[in-house]
């Protein structure tokens, strides 16, 4: 769901369609493989089923697919476009499913969520290093001294605790 490039010349399950990082070099596979989950033992099945319904595509659009290859990496990174549009409209059965694997692909590039933050920076995690996402203060906490937006949006409520909270 996040293109990016190929990991060798060779590489079939990712398009390259990016000349950089993309989902699966941000950690897509370890966070869908995460035990707190539970999609684990269901990866295979999801894996099938998009090769089946990348097969009803292929055919359906008149391409031919070499046996040789599961039939979704097969396809051209246009045709997995198309394909995905179509896994993902509200009118499908199953798009649920594809909705939830696009959302944790997205969370492994944006947020690193399979990994501690401190982890992911000292990684150089490319999904946070695209984002700029700053690094801690030398102590390991994050301070954000400046606005986020480059000024105050609102005056703190005068009865605001010391802790944040409202009174």
């Amino acid at each position: 769901m996040v293109p990016g490039r190929k990991r060798y010349a060779d590489d079939r399950a990712i398009a390259g369609a990016a000349p950089g990082a993309g989902a699966v070099q941000a950690g897509a596979i370890a966070l869908l493989r995460l035990p707190e989950l539970g999609l684990g033992p269901l990866l295979p099945e999801l894996a099938a089923l998009l090769n089946t319904r990348a097969t009803a595509y292929a055919l359906a659009e008149g391409r031919v697919l070499p046996p040789t290859r599961p039939a979704f990496t097969a396809l051209d990174f246009a045709d997995r476009t198309e394909l995905a549009a179509t896994l993902l409209r509200p009118t499908e059965a199953d798009q649920k499913v594809w909705v939830l694997l696009a959302l944790f692909s997205a969370a492994a590039f944006d947020t690193a969520a399979h990994l501690h933050t401190t982890e992911a920076i000292g990684e150089r995690h490319p999904g946070l290093a695209w984002l700029r996402f700053p690094a801690p203060d030398p102590d390991g906490l994050w301070r954000f001294p400046q606005y986020s937006y480059g000024r105050r949006l609102a005056r703190e409520h005068p009865r605001t605790t010391t802790g944040g909270s409202p009174a």
